[in-house]
């Protein structure tokens, strides 16, 4: 009775595999498709996500960089000077960065939710508020006084927690 059984199941597992396997390859080929669609900018849909995550990578590391010195005994004054002069520039052109079509929509792992074009007015006001309060941060980091530094970074800190509460996917 048990070779009937695993006769019978053998081709229908078969035939989930198989279908299993045209159904990644038909969702591979939409992404790539989409992927390579080229945007008004002249960047592909793929260039424009990788080049937005790269910004916001770079702003994460400055960050971390910030608070790794605020939280240390003796914290190093240049390398906060550094990671804040960092933040205003990588988030230069920030509203630019999410073109229509560039969310999860377009099968590129992004934690973009679809909601930040549905939303741009609120979406690009608090683009604008963290970009207006990075510059204070570096520009009170550039003073050197550290217990402002600390204010003025979590005061930055909080613009991009606001957005990312709305607008980022939790990883």
């Amino acid at each position: 009775m048990n070779r009937c059984k695993l006769q019978l199941m053998l081709p229908v597992l078969a035939g989930f595999a198989l279908l299993s396997a045209c159904e990644q390859t038909a969702e591979t080929d939409v992404v790539s498709e989409t992927a390579s669609v080229e945007l008004p900018n002249g960047m592909t849909v793929k260039e424009q996500i990788e080049a937005r995550q790269g910004h916001l990578k770079k702003i994460g590391k400055a960050f971390k960089a910030i608070s790794d010195q605020l939280k240390a005994g003796s914290p190093d004054l240049a390398q906060i000077q550094a990671a804040a002069a960092t933040v205003p520039t990588e988030a230069m052109g920030m509203a630019d960065w999410f073109p229509e079509g560039t969310g999860p929509a377009s099968g590129i792992k992004t934690a973009a939710l679809p909601i930040i074009w549905k939303d741009k007015t609120d979406f690009n006001d608090k683009i604008g508020a963290m970009q207006d309060a990075a510059a204070k941060l570096d520009s009170i980091a550039q003073a050197g006084d550290v217990a402002a530094i600390g204010a003025a970074f979590k005061t930055t800190g909080g613009t991009c927690k606001a957005c990312h509460d709305k607008y980022r996917k939790d990883d």
